[in-house]
């Protein structure tokens, strides 16, 4: 038997979901909440198998609980619930340790499936989802593989390029010598890079520096 947690600040939201899931023959719901707080004390107290969590509640979110619920119920699977259909929210989601990610407009079946699925030590994505999901990763990646360096590299780069040494770069950004010289090997390998004249051909080419810089 599937052991839920349901925790939603909307009463017949809660009642909805209870409904579709006691339907089923292998889903028991154990109890309900309606706040983050609840959530974990619900957790703590039933040690449920799958936590199907809300996002927006009054106080903090669901996502700002979830560490502690699981931290609360070790072996849980959290499964959440939510309207906000950006890939960002599905990627914080399963940062912060869920399981799977529903929208609330979700097919009474998709909620089933999405119990089950993660009960089982799966991950559910919810269909109209992972297709988005998977664009915006291969757009993230795109954009990586075109500019492989951070903000900070960039202004080390710049700095380099322009003939400052790791020691007037390391003053210059109040960082210590030692992290001017990890952040300049990293440029060199990211861009593969072997000399000084190559950094400076690289930073014109992507406007981090003018002609009359590069030359002073």
């Amino acid at each position: 038997m599937i052991r839920v947690l349901i925790v939603d600040d909307h009463q017949l939201v809660r009642s909805g979901l209870r409904r579709v899931l006691e339907a089923e023959d292998d889903i028991t719901v154990e109890d309900e909440g309606g706040n983050a707080d609840e959530a974990v004390r619900l957790a703590r107290l039933h040690k449920p198998d799958v936590v199907v969590l809300d996002v927006v509640m009054p106080g903090r979110s669901g996502l700002d609980a979830a560490p502690e619920i699981r931290q609360a119920a070790p072996d849980a699977k959290i499964l959440v619930l939510s309207m906000e259909d950006d890939p960002s929210y599905v990627r914080k989601a399963f940062a912060e340790g869920a399981s799977g990610y529903l929208l609330k407009e979700a097919a009474e079946a998709d909620l089933v499936a999405a119990v089950r699925e993660v009960s089982g030590g799966g991950q559910y994505v919810h269909p109209a989802l992972g297709a988005r999901l998977a664009a915006a990763e291969a757009e993230a990646r795109a954009k990586a593989e075109a500019d492989p360096l951070s903000d900070r590299e960039r202004e080390v780069l710049r700095l380099l390029a322009l003939g400052h040494t790791n020691q007037e770069i390391a003053k210059m950004l109040y960082i210590s010598v030692r992290t001017a010289e990890t952040h300049r090997a990293h440029i060199m390998q990211k861009l593969r890079l072997s000399t000084r004249a190559e950094l400076v051909r690289y930073a014109l080419q992507q406007g981090l520096l003018d002609e009359a810089d590069a030359a002073s």
